[in-house]
Formats: structure tokens, sequence, C-alpha cells
């Protein structure tokens, strides 16, 4: 890795013949650091002198850190090398890989990229519009620090190191408490997100599991489910093995969701060219060890309708945490079985007995969500100006998502502004949302 004390960002075309760097924008200067910082927090300044941040733009010289930390059960699977590498393939973005390291061994990464708006200039997690939660990439029992004087750290570094290309830092979805403990973060400066994301906890046995959750109930939905769909000559739940059959179900399940965004006014975030191309891109990985980037799993029909699809899931698993990162259904037929909660059911049955101990239906508040889960993971978005621009921008920020808490929980304001911004939405574009959830 070359140490340059000035770098001149490429063009996203550059970026593949482009050798990784350490960029240096400005300098630092401890001195100046000090002499401004409270008399209480000198000590913490000497004390942080051995963690060092560097900031890379490429993923390939960074791969063997990378995915040692990313094994991890407390890391995201959205901050997986694979999940990144797929959405850096199949997206124009500037990476700004964000290293810290003591003694030159690699204690945390922060995979972001850099997204020009009309006004600001904003690093994020790579793909944060499509990920769940997010957490960054640190090593076990890191903790060299106190919280706060990480926090310290990171924002002088940042400040020193980004500001002449981004304006703020924006680390969204992020759990300060995940999976039993404190994320290293907590310290830093951080707005609740307007959506939570929910979880289903999977125990011994898969009767153990539904008893969290009314085992009764559950077991007669399932039933019914089964019998109309038997009455149609009944269904088989299959997992895409082959990459033919990923790539047509994948494909079906854009076609359905499009329908069903239409129907209910919705902009279609799953729209647009590139979007489709990084999920084909994940579903091509398949497995490995004890992941999958993407998994697709449908309820197919038999009988008269035989091949019909009329249910559709994508999930990420990882360890021993699978993430429902989407799902699709057929309006057209046996909607009244309710294939979704039936595909659900099936799902949930198949990991308990495969010792997956966490089922996570991802971000955003639903009825379905809520029925199925016992766990409500609140998440917030740690918001860093690092420009006076950045001070604007991280205010609105802010203001934007306690608007959209508030938004939200007024039914009708909320369905008439998905209605005006599926309008505003032009074929074959983004959504201006970041989920369909959002």
């Amino acid at each position: 890795m070359v140490a340059l004390d000035e770098l001149v960002i490429p063009f996203p075309e550059q970026q593949a013949t482009m050798t990784d760097v350490d960029f240096n924008l400005m300098p630092a200067n401890e001195a100046r650091r000090i002499w401004h910082a409270r008399p209480e927090k000198v000590r913490d300044v000497v004390v942080t002198r051995d963690l060092k941040l560097t900031v890379h733009v490429s993923m390939q010289a960074l791969e063997a850190d990378w995915r040692g930390l990313e094994a991890s059960s407390s890391t995201s699977l959205h901050q997986s090398f694979d999940w990144c590498a797929a959405w850096a393939a199949t997206h124009s973005n500037q990476l700004l890989l964000v290293r810290g390291s003591i003694d030159h061994k690699t204690v945390f990464i922060l995979p972001l990229e850099l997204v020009r708006g009309r006004f600001f200039r904003t690093a994020r997690f790579i793909g944060s519009p499509h990920s769940n939660i997010n957490t960054g990439l640190f090593a076990p029992g890191f903790d060299p620090l106190s919280g706060e004087q990480l926090a310290d750290k990171l924002i002088a570094d940042l400040s020193v190191k980004l500001s002449r290309v981004a304006d703020i830092v924006t680390l969204e979805k992020m759990p300060f408490e995940w999976r039993g403990a404190c994320h290293p973060l907590a310290s830093l400066p951080a707005v609740r997100n307007q959506n939570s994301s929910f979880q289903l906890p999977l125990l011994e046995t898969f009767e153990a599991t539904l008893g969290q959750i009314n085992a009764k109930r559950r077991r007669k939905k399932f039933r019914l489910s089964e019998r109309r769909l038997e009455a149609l000559g009944g269904y088989e739940h299959v997992v895409a093995t082959t990459p033919d059959e990923c790539r047509q179900m994948l494909d079906l399940f854009f076609e359905q969701k499009a329908i069903r965004f239409k129907a209910l006014g919705l902009p279609n975030v799953f729209q647009d060219s590139e979007t489709q191309a990084f999920f084909h891109t994940l579903a091509a990985i398949g497995s490995a060890g004890d992941g999958q980037p993407l998994e697709l799993h449908a309820i197919r029909l038999r009988g008269e309708h035989q091949d019909r699809v009329i249910a559709i899931s994508g999930l990420s698993r990882k360890i021993d945490h699978v993430i429902c990162q989407f799902g699709s259904i057929d309006e057209d037929i046996a909607a009244d079985a309710s294939p979704g909660e039936l595909l659900f059911y099936l799902m949930i049955r198949k990991f308990n007995a495969e010792g997956i101990t966490l089922f996570d239906f991802g971000i955003g508040d639903q009825g379905y969500k809520r029925s199925w889960c016992t766990v409500e993971t609140h998440q917030r978005d740690i918001v860093l100006p690092i420009t006076i621009r950045g001070r604007l921008a991280a205010w609105g920020h802010r203001f934007a998502v306690r608007l959209k808490a508030q938004i939200k929980k007024n039914k009708k304001v909320y369905a008439f502004l998905q209605r005006l911004r599926q309008r505003r939405q032009t074929p074959g574009s983004a959504s201006p949302s970041d989920t369909d959830d959002n």
C-alpha cells in the first residue's frame, strides 16, 4: 500500500486500474488537535496515537484482513467482502475503505462509498440502500480504547482525510446493542432511524420456537394453507440451486414485485438495472462454508398449475443468522392460501432443524413481521459532518429521519406521499427511497 500526501480521486471508469492508496489529503497536525481539545481530552488524544486510520480505494488490497474480520458472528453480512464486491461491481460509486490498525494489525474496517448528491457529497456504507443492518467490521474483543476515545479519534481523522472529497459521513441502520454486545461506535453522535428491524430467535426445537408466537394459531394457519393448495393439486418448497434456476427465480421476483408495488401505489425499489444486476451477482456466488449471500426459496404448485411459482423469498445466511432480504407472491393464483406466510413457516422450520438461531425479517415495521417476531431492534444513524456544508447536511439528515418517523404514524399522509413518489419515478430509474419500507 502506497502512502500519499495528496490524491486526486479517480473517475469511476478509472477505478478498476487504479492501485490501492492510503490518501492523507491534509496531513494531520497532532499539535493543532491537542491545542483545540478540552483539557480532559488531552490524555485521550495521546492514548489514541497507537490507532492509525488509513483510507483505501481497493477492496482486493484489504481482502485477507476483511475476510478475517467478517468471520465474527457479530458482523453484519452486509459488510461481508462478497456482498460489498457485488455492489461495487454493479455500481460506479468511488470506494472509501476506512482501515483502523494498531501495530500494523487491522482492527476494524468501515467499508464506505462516495455518493454525490445535488448539494452534498456523502460517504456511506457500501450498498446501504439495500442493507437491513450495518455494523462495520471489528476484530473480536477489540477494546484498546474507550468508546469515547475511539469516537474522538474517528471524527478527527476522517475530517482530516476525507474533507476534500466528502461533506458528511453517514453510518446508517446500526444497532448499538447487537447479539449481546455494545457496538464500539455507540459513543458517536447518532439519531434513531425511523425503522426498526425484527427478529425471531430459533430455539432448541421448532415447537419451542412456535411457542413464542402462539403455536396453536400458527399450526392452524399452516394446515389451512396446505388444504387450499392441496385442492389445487399440491405444492412443493423449492430452493434454487443452479445458475439458471437462480436467474429465472430472481427475474420472476422482480416481475411479481413490480406488479405488487404498482397495485399499492408504491415506488419500485428494485426497478433500476443496477439493483437487479447486484442481486443477480449475489445469487450467482452460491454457498460458501457456513454462509450464502443470497439463497432463493419458493412455493411451486403441482397439478393443474404445474410449476407455477406463487411465492418467492430471498434470504442471506451467515453462520447462525438468516436475514430475509425480500419476498413476493403471485396475486392471481391461490392468494387466499397465504403462500407468503406458508413459505415463512416452511423456511423457519427448515432453518430451525439446521441449527440457525436467529431468523431476521429485516428492517421496516409491518404487521406480518410483528406477528412472527419477539424481538424489535432499534437502529441508529451515525451522522458525522466533516465540512461546513456537511453540518447543514447533518442537520437535514436528522430532521428528515424525525420527519419520516412522524409521517409514518399518519397512515393517510404516508400513503399519499408514497403514491406521489411512485408518480415521480421514471421507468428504469432507482426509487428515491432507500427501501420499500422507508
